[in-house]
């Protein structure tokens, strides 16, 4: 099979992105985008110079595959009218809004025998990478991934547009299913959740804790992951991490004897792995999947699962703001009740 005809749907603060990779991925291969915005499509296509095209269905109608960085409302709209014409499907995260859309995409793509990856771009961080060789049933994660405000993104709760990353990331390390959420959250500066912390309880008894914020003054996206063999400490915003494996010839006892230095019992392993663009690994996975030479980097159904625990959180977070509004107008009660017996 010759290489896919691939375009790209929606060009914008990250759409552009996907333009420029696959472009140079693809060549004459790449036909071209569309964005609803003329002024933008057009400096896009000038700076880049590729084709802008003037509605969806005409770029359906030159391409195998497309890549959907539209915002997250659109996902399925989009995909859906791709998926109905056979067209193989990329889909920034999160997947969709609703499970029901994330569903009705799936039956579609399997009734067309075409493929759908999501745009879990985390998976190939370079620090991920390294990791990946050394982790071993970790039993607790936390994760920390914090950022300034940026509109894009915010027409979601922060759950959906950051932390999102981190539930398909530990999902993926830890193997399991979810199986309890706890969660609090709250707006700051837009209507929905703009900052959250969860904690997840995974079937195999491993937990995490995460916590997302676009309301930071500065970047921030650490993971720490705690195991049996050790303790991995992954920086991802600058790619890089450690992991303190405990030496094989410690002994428990001894630190019961007398204090000792941490080097008596652990060793620095530095994580390394080849340094590459996050986003040209997930887009050359999807093309390659296409030819049929690697599998789906994240599938739809994997897709899927992070956004169902992201769902899970939001209802907590709804849940536990309803229950403290409540509890707050029972304390009201509670004082006027006292004023009034007094």
């Amino acid at each position: 099979m010759s290489a896919p005809r691939i375009g790209v749907v929606g060009a914008g603060g990250l759409g552009v992105h996907h333009v420029r990779i696959l472009r140079d991925l693809c060549g004459d291969r790449f036909v071209g985008f569309v964005d609803e915005n003329p002024a933008r499509a057009a400096e896009v296509a000038t700076q880049h110079r590729v084709t802008a095209w003037p509605s969806l269905d005409a770029l359906l109608d030159e391409v195998d595959a497309v890549s959907v960085v539209v915002p997250t409302t659109a996902h399925h709209a989009v995909a859906s009218r791709a998926l109905a014409r056979g067209k193989h499907v990329f889909v920034e995260k999160p997947f969709t809004v609703t499970l029901e859309e994330a569903d009705d995409l799936l039956a579609q793509a399997a009734a067309a025998g075409v493929l759908v990856q999501v745009g879990h771009v985390e998976r190939f961080n370079r620090a991920v990478r390294a990791a990946l060789p050394y982790v071993d049933q970790p039993r607790f994660i936390e994760s920390d991934r914090l950022a300034p405000f940026n509109p894009r993104g915010a027409d979601v709760a922060v759950v959906l547009d950051l932390m999102i990353h981190d539930l398909d990331l530990v999902h993926t390390l830890v193997g399991a299913r979810v199986e309890s959420v706890q969660a609090m959250g709250m707006p700051v500066l837009t209507p929905s959740v703009d900052i959250a912390n969860a904690r997840l309880t995974f079937a195999n008894g491993a937990v995490a804790n995460i916590t997302a914020s676009r309301v930071s003054r500065e970047r921030l996206r650490k993971l720490r992951l705690f195991q049996r063999s050790g303790y991995l400490s992954l920086d991802l915003a600058a790619g890089t991490g450690e992991y303190l494996r405990l030496r094989g010839d410690f002994d428990p006892a001894a630190l019961a004897r007398a204090p000792r230095a941490l080097e008596d019992f652990v060793e620095r392993v530095p994580l390394e792995a080849p340094e590459a663009e996050p986003l040209v690994m997930e887009l050359t996975q999807f093309l390659g999947a296409i030819l049929g030479r690697n599998p789906v980097a994240v599938t739809g159904e994997e897709g899927r699962d992070a956004l169902e625990a992201a769902l899970r959180i939001v209802a907590s977070i709804e849940t536990a703001a309803g229950r403290l509004r409540n509890d707050d107008l029972a304390r009201v009660h509670a004082a006027s009740a006292r004023t009034h017996r007094a």
